[in-house]
């Protein structure tokens, strides 16, 4: 479903991205981990179009993704995002930071954009706080938004950027069962991550990167310890296991 093909992005004279070669297969849950500044969300940024490449090739759903493309705007329709910061609008309240897209991007009429919003808040659990705004909600509770508008979309792929980091243990759990839902429908998910461990029982592959390299990538079976897995996924799993939450 996604494609990367010797990537490279350089910011000045910063080379963030160095040769990356990943596939995200369809239907999976991909997880990429690494430490802030390893170029994990640039990556994630440049699936979308939101941050370009200068070299190399990106590949979604078969379609060569490129900045200045016609497909582009098409390609994003099916591209939803869940960003770290939650990305809410402060003086809407969350039915109205889900609705804005559906009638603004889709051309939703008013009836159905409320009627689906409705819908998604319901799915994440938190339809009872669609009067309230942003300020008024937990950490928990705006990513269950953000999510909420993500899906509300309807888009084939989801992109996420750390989305339990700011959360505690049993908020980041509820996160994880809507996230394993979703991967049941057979939504295609990319997250990056410095908290492999916590995403380890849903995911079906897994890379790390440093410095703007893949170090280590492979499936969820080669994961295991009798399977021999990598040195850096287990100690990413170690240090950030369900127990240690």
């Amino acid at each position: 479903m996604i494609r990367f093909e010797q990537v490279h992005k350089w910011f000045g004279n910063l080379h963030v991205l160095k040769g990356i070669d990943l596939h995200v297969r369809k239907g999976t849950l991909f997880v990429l981990c690494g430490d802030n500044g390893a170029g994990k969300t640039t990556l994630l940024s440049a699936v979308n179009g939101l941050e370009s490449i200068d070299k190399g090739s990106i590949f979604v759903d078969g379609v060569t993704l490129s900045a200045h493309s016609r497909n582009l705007p098409a390609l994003r329709r099916q591209i939803g995002v869940v960003y770290q910061g939650y990305n809410l609008f402060s003086h809407m309240t969350a039915e109205q930071n889900i609705r804005i897209g559906l009638e603004k991007s889709l051309r939703l009429g008013k009836k159905e954009s409320i009627w689906r919003t409705d819908q998604y808040l319901e799915r994440v659990g938190i339809i009872d706080k669609k009067e309230a705004y942003p300020v008024e909600l937990s950490g928990g509770q705006k990513q269950r938004v953000a999510i909420a508008r993500c899906l509300a979309m309807r888009p084939k792929i989801i992109l996420m950027d750390e989305p339990t980091s700011a959360l505690d243990g049993d908020n980041s759990n509820e996160i994880v069962d809507i996230i394993r839902s979703l991967k049941e429908e057979g939504i295609t998910i990319l997250i990056v991550t410095h908290q492999l461990g916590i995403f380890e029982e849903i995911t079906d592959d897994f890379a790390c990167v440093e410095f703007g390299q893949i170090t280590e990538c492979g499936t969820r079976e080669d994961a295991e310890p009798e399977k021999g897995w990598g040195s850096k996924v287990a100690s990413w799993l170690s240090r950030s296991s369900f127990e240690e939450r």
